[in-house]
């Protein structure tokens, strides 16, 4: 179908698993990073990257909560990627998102909402796919909500994915026959409905830190009840897929045990 693929975003937490899922199965990758020479945002290097390419999974990110330099970046970066895609020949965009973005209106889920518009709004033909928290996700939220032996760790419910099953999701879309799309924004989410906090602790019991996890309310977050209230767990038309956040904990045991 395709005689390249694009990963943006290709070393990151869910575009390595697109590069090394995508090659395993044999196809021309062109991973796409800063670190090998593509910058999204300011457009160098893209011309060059996408030489050739039919489709890009578009995975990048930025590490920036805030709404103004999330929103700058989503802007920037998804131009650049219709531009020179539409230069290249690129027949296909695939964007991954987050699911229930479109109920906040603030911070980096609100940003996800432009990023959403302006991969619509592009001349590449876009499909988005809409995913749950990741899994790895929770412990940056443990280390970011930490001080001294106390992590405070936001009021949620959620029903986290693995990057890796998310990964695949997006694979699969970008390979879905040209009118089988599916609901207008898939989703894929994990297998059960979860709190952070309980997470947090079960990741904490897991790598032996002694730390105490808190469930905190910011009254200050106009989304504040939006995270409380489950509009960030998936609608029924979801693709509910594993691990378990137990059973993804497991699945690292190989690896060295990570601080949090």
């Amino acid at each position: 179908m395709y005689e390249k693929i694009a990963v943006a975003g290709a070393t990151g937490r869910t575009g390595r698993h697109a590069v090394d899922i995508l090659r395993g199965r044999g196809h021309d990758v062109v991973a796409m990073s800063r670190s090998t020479g593509v910058d999204l945002v300011s457009g160098a290097g893209l011309a060059e990257a996408l030489g050739g390419v039919g489709c890009v999974i578009d995975l990048a990110s930025t590490p920036s909560p805030e709404l103004q330099a999330a929103t700058d970046y989503f802007t920037a970066a998804t131009r650049n990627l219709h531009e020179f895609g539409e230069r290249a020949g690129v027949r296909r965009l695939v964007v991954a998102s987050i699911i229930g973005n479109d109920r906040f209106t603030a911070g980096y889920n609100m940003a996800k909402q432009v990023h959403e518009q302006e991969a619509l709004a592009g001349p590449v033909p876009a499909r988005v796919m809409r995913a749950a928290q990741f899994h790895e996700f929770v412990e940056l939220l443990v280390r970011w909500g930490t001080r001294g032996d106390v992590s405070h760790v936001q009021n949620m419910r959620m029903q986290p994915v693995s990057a890796r099953t998310v990964a695949e999701a997006a694979i699969e879309l970008a390979f879905a026959p040209d009118g089988d799309a599916g609901e207008p924004f898939p989703e894929i989410a994990g297998p059960r409905e979860e709190r952070l906090a309980d997470l947090a602790r079960t990741l904490v019991a897991r790598r032996g830190p002694s730390l105490r996890i808190e469930e905190a309310s910011d009254p200050d977050d106009p989304d504040r009840e939006l995270f409380e209230n489950g509009a960030l767990l998936p609608s029924p038309h979801a693709v509910l897929a594993g691990p378990t956040f137990e059973d993804w904990l497991a699945s690292q045991a190989a690896d060295a045990p990570q601080p949090v």
